[in-house]
């Protein structure tokens, strides 16, 4: 294979390995590459030795919610080769603790691409952005609080309003493929809990989808007309930090 087809997103690999961090994060290992989504918490402690073995690392912060992002992805700043926050944690007087240099904040609909690495961002319907990352083969979307936040006690209009906001986007995404999906299924939602992830899929092709946001301790239980017909994908539902899931590549082709 010519040095050049090993670069980048062109090089491919066969499978990655998921670790479950808490709530929405996670790190994604490929190889000697990882992408770690939305960290805050690492109960298991899982993130250092899985950073020790990458020579490439890089940090995502969808928006600044507590839950999202914490400064203490900084502590690993001598192993980072860049962090990707949402354009709210800028706000945020923790962000000073991060190295500048090495800090690119991203807007809703923004790119970013060098040999290595692709980030391409979306909007949501709470704050910040979700990410879609392309790296070494691999095409990995993180949803961060994009979600159909259909609140049971809300009012009326207020439901609707959530409802519009996350058609609206879908049509930002419609079509789009990935070969890892991470996206919301809150149990505090109750029978709505999975309504985003179930549109989601009828309109992408995220090859495996991982469910995240739900700290209840409560598994959500697959119904069985999630799926349209033929368009069924494997799911991995965590529930307990530092699980592991070897994911092989499994992108849709519908």
């Amino acid at each position: 294979m010519p040095p050049e087809a090993r670069k980048g997103c062109d090089r491919m690999t066969g499978q990655a390995e998921v670790t479950y961090l808490w709530n929405s994060g996670f790190v994604v290992k490929i190889e000697d590459t990882a992408l770690v989504f939305d960290y805050y918490l690492d109960p298991a402690k899982k993130l250092p030795a899985v950073l020790a073995a990458c020579k490439r690392v890089y940090f995502f912060a969808s928006h600044r919610h507590f839950d999202h992002f914490s400064s203490a992805i900084g502590d690993f700043a001598d192993q980072v080769s860049r962090y990707f926050l949402s354009f709210d944690i800028r706000l945020l007087e923790e962000a000073k603790e991060l190295p500048a240099e090495n800090s690119l904040y991203l807007s809703a609909y923004d790119e970013y691409k060098d040999e290595e690495i692709r980030v391409t961002t979306f909007s949501s319907t709470d704050e910040g952005i979700s990410f879609l990352v392309e790296i070494d083969g691999w095409r990995v979307f993180h949803a961060g609080d994009f979600n159909w936040w259909y609140w049971k006690g809300d009012t009326t209009e207020n439901i609707a309003l959530a409802k519009n906001g996350f058609m609206k986007q879908m049509k930002h995404m419609d079509g789009l493929t990935a070969d890892i999906t991470f996206f919301p299924v809150d149990k505090r939602l109750e029978e709505y809990a999975a309504s985003g992830a179930k549109e989601f899929c009828r309109r992408t092709s995220p090859g495996y989808l991982i469910t995240m946001h739900n700290t209840t301790g409560e598994l959500w239980q697959l119904e069985g007309d999630f799926f349209s017909v033929g368009q069924e994908i494997p799911i991995w539902r965590p529930s307990v930090a530092g699980e592991v899931q070897i994911i092989k590549r499994q992108r849709s082709k519908r």
